[in-house]
């Protein structure tokens, strides 16, 4: 597997534990997001590195760069539909193109003059998104926010295969920490390593970080 971890309890004692963070796994060109699939799409993708086959360009489809908010979604691999979960490595300057039309699935007084210019805002948009409390791998809910974002249009064809690096399913890994999970042997625990996702000023204020004055 080429995603790196390190002992959930650990990454605990340095992650915020209140308050907006995009966490992820990233480097200096590309990031990670997790996507869940039924294996006839989730299959395609990791044998072919892009999102194909069954897969469709004509729906929005969410994304997550963090690994254990995707956990709680998918019921760690065990959802029906979600049984194949990928951990797709992506251009950052993609992922950065995706925060800047971004628009917010409720509305923001501090960037949108009246309900109908964010409704508008968000017709005209190709990317949702989202802030949602994070859980940890119990489900247990945390102050915490995690934030997910759905693709469309071009942007999704885009996300599919433009701007893939490396799509890898981590069923199997992710089996083996589910079992752990299960046990209560948090100490035993292994997460993908995660850190706080830079984010400029300006996308920074558009996806709810901050607040324009």
């Amino acid at each position: 597997m080429k995603l790196l971890t390190e002992n959930y309890l650990k990454q605990t004692q340095r992650w915020p534990q209140e308050g907006r963070h995009i966490m992820a796994q990233y480097d200096a060109e590309s990031i990670v997001v997790y996507q869940a699939y039924r294996p006839e799409i989730g299959n395609f993708a990791s044998e072919n590195n892009y999102l194909g086959g069954a897969f469709s360009l004509g729906r929005m489809s969410w994304i997550k760069p963090n690994f254990l908010w995707m956990m709680y979604r998918s019921g760690w691999g065990t959802k029906e539909g979600q049984e194949i979960i990928l951990a797709v490595r992506i251009k950052g300057t993609g992922f950065d193109t995706i925060l800047s039309q971004a628009v917010a699935s409720t509305y923001w007084d501090h960037l949108y003059s009246s309900h109908e210019e964010w409704q508008r805002a968000g017709k005209a948009s190709d990317v949702r998104l989202q802030w949602d409390p994070d859980h940890g791998p119990q489900g247990d809910k945390l102050d915490r926010r995690a934030i997910q974002l759905g693709l469309r249009g071009k942007t999704l064809a885009n996300y599919a295969r433009d701007w893939v690096i490396n799509i890898e399913d981590i069923s199997d890994y992710v089996a083996d920490q589910r079992e752990l999970v299960k046990r209560g042997a948090l100490d035993q625990l292994e997460t993908p390593k995660e850190e706080i996702y830079p984010v400029s000023e300006e996308n920074a204020s558009k996806i709810g970080l901050i607040h324009l004055q």
